[in-house]
């Protein structure tokens, strides 16, 4: 049995040699260009980027002016809806978020909490800047009127119930306790999750402060 090659076993190997070198190239290549492709942010909360609801609002605030996200321009904005008289979720939903404007130092300025009011009846203007000013001077409480109550919630896909107390101003509300999100653009991009805590979405506004 002869081991030198035949000139036809020899033409077969230069085939395969080039069609191996070829299929290396193209793989090679494409590994370059998926390696120049920009990673997705990785974000810890809920990434809804163009959602077709939580959009805007025009709401009054507890100084008497009426605001819309575009007044934030420039801002992580993070919108929680709640009300002055619950007991843990709400106070520690605002206490979080004032720690993560701590956190962000100097970026601090460029996050804004606004509080929106499920409980006009109770909650008056007076009510709403007292309860504010136990978290951060520079945050929000919004009011919606009673009647406009439920289709903000609509548009934001918050659910709230009122449950009746022992007296007629003793009720208390049962309601969603995330957060949304805006980016510096106005634009929603997260939900955040109760209980996710204050270093997860810290970790996520310093992302969309950068742009992401």
């Amino acid at each position: 049995m002869s081991l030198t090659p035949t000139s036809s076993e020899k033409r077969n190997a230069i085939k395969l040699i080039a069609g191996g070198a070829l299929w290396t190239g193209a793989t090679g290549l494409f590994g370059l260009m998926a390696g120049c492709t920009d990673a997705k942010p990785q974000f810890a909360s809920i990434d809804i980027t163009g959602a077709d609801y939580a959009k805007d609002f025009a709401l009054t605030d507890h100084n008497g002016q009426v605001r819309s996200i575009k007044d934030f321009a420039g801002k992580v904005v993070v919108v929680f809806f709640g009300f002055t008289q619950c007991p843990d979720v709400c106070p520690t939903s605002m206490a979080e978020l004032a720690e993560i404007k701590k956190m962000l130092g100097a970026d601090g300025e460029r996050l804004q909490g606004l509080f929106v009011s499920l409980d006009p009846e109770r909650d008056t203007p007076e009510v709403l800047k007292a309860y504010m000013a136990n978290f951060d001077p520079g945050f929000l409480a919004l009011r919606p009127d009673l009647d406009k109550l439920p289709q903000v919630a609509k548009d934001f896909k918050i659910f709230y119930k009122k449950v009746a107390g022992k007296t007629p101003g003793s009720y208390t509300l049962d309601h969603s306790a995330g957060s949304y999100v805006f980016d510096p653009q106005g634009r929603v991009r997260l939900y955040s999750r109760y209980g996710s805590g204050a270093p997860a979405l810290a970790a996520d506004v310093k992302l969309l402060l950068k742009g992401n």
